[in-house]
């Protein structure tokens, strides 16, 4: 079942996300509903979905915005002259971090389709050549869905609770897969669902920017990756993020859980998803 048919449509989806984003980029608001702990206080989320301190003292100021559900740079073991690819890369959180990891003869790209995020993403660049003497990052304007990349010219695809967002989650991964090389790979963290959502937490959830709205079942990612054509499919559920989320009084998560029926976890139906995959082929 898809967990965002309350929208109208797809543009519908497009634009409630992308207004909401604008907002956060200018300052407007912060994420989902009201005002979350992690956007508060974007350093602890970090720390807590397992980012080093080293790599946040590094960030230009502003990049962090508390909008991780996980960490895919750590995960995705980045080497010294790879090209990468950060979808829905926001202020530059990860697109920074990988750009120190791939050094002068790699290249970070960062795709995001808010104009607002975008602008706030290349205001941090100048900042960060001074920071680190790199000059290896940029960032576009496109959607996830519509990959503004050349094909086969990725060797690692990067994303961090985003493609939930998408109203077109097959078409995300194959974008992913047709611009990754062969033996490329995929690092992405995400929110999923280990079952599916009350239909009245359904409805409340399909009215935000998208947080929870749009995650689909674990196994749902799965198929997608496969019919895209991926392999070396490995799936993780960390549930401690939605458990934080809810310990630090989060106004989504906390609703979402009190909405639910007696005696339930909001841990027991959402959490955050550790994605690895690959495309076959000889790199």
């Amino acid at each position: 079942m898809n967990q965002h048919d309350d929208f109208p449509n797809k543009d519908d989806v497009r634009q409630t996300v992308r207004t909401g984003y604008a907002a956060i980029a200018t300052g407007q608001r912060s994420c989902c509903s009201g005002q979350r702990s992690g956007q508060a206080d974007p350093v602890r989320l970090a720390r807590a979905v397992g980012y080093d301190e080293v790599s946040l003292a590094n960030l230009p100021e502003g990049a962090n915005m508390g909008l991780s559900c996980g960490n895919p740079v750590a995960i995705a073991a980045l080497r010294e002259g790879q090209t990468v690819l950060d979808l829905g890369s926001g202020g530059g959180f990860d697109v920074f971090q990988a750009g120190e990891k791939v050094r002068a003869s790699g290249r970070v790209i960062g795709v995001d389709m808010t104009p607002e995020m975008l602008a706030k993403a290349r205001g941090n660049i100048e900042q960060y050549r001074r920071r680190t003497g790199l000059d290896n990052v940029e960032f576009r304007l496109g959607e996830i869905e519509y990959l503004p990349v050349a094909d086969s010219s990725v060797d690692v695809a990067l994303s961090n609770c985003v493609i939930n967002l998408s109203p077109d989650k097959p078409q995300v991964w194959r974008e992913i897969f047709r611009v990754l090389k062969p033996g490329g790979r995929v690092s992405v963290s995400d929110l999923a669902l280990l079952r599916p959502l009350p239909d009245t937490i359904r409805a409340m959830a399909a009215a935000l920017v998208g947080c929870v709205a749009g995650a689909v079942l674990v196994e749902q990612t799965r198929a997608l990756l496969e019919q895209a054509g991926f392999t070396a499919i490995v799936l993780t559920p960390k549930p401690d993020y939605v458990k934080n989320m809810q310990a630090w009084n989060d106004p989504l998560y906390k609703a979402i859980a009190h909405a639910l029926p007696p005696g339930e976890e909001l841990a027991d139906y959402v959490v955050s998803l550790s994605i690895e995959a690959r495309k076959e082929g000889r790199p």
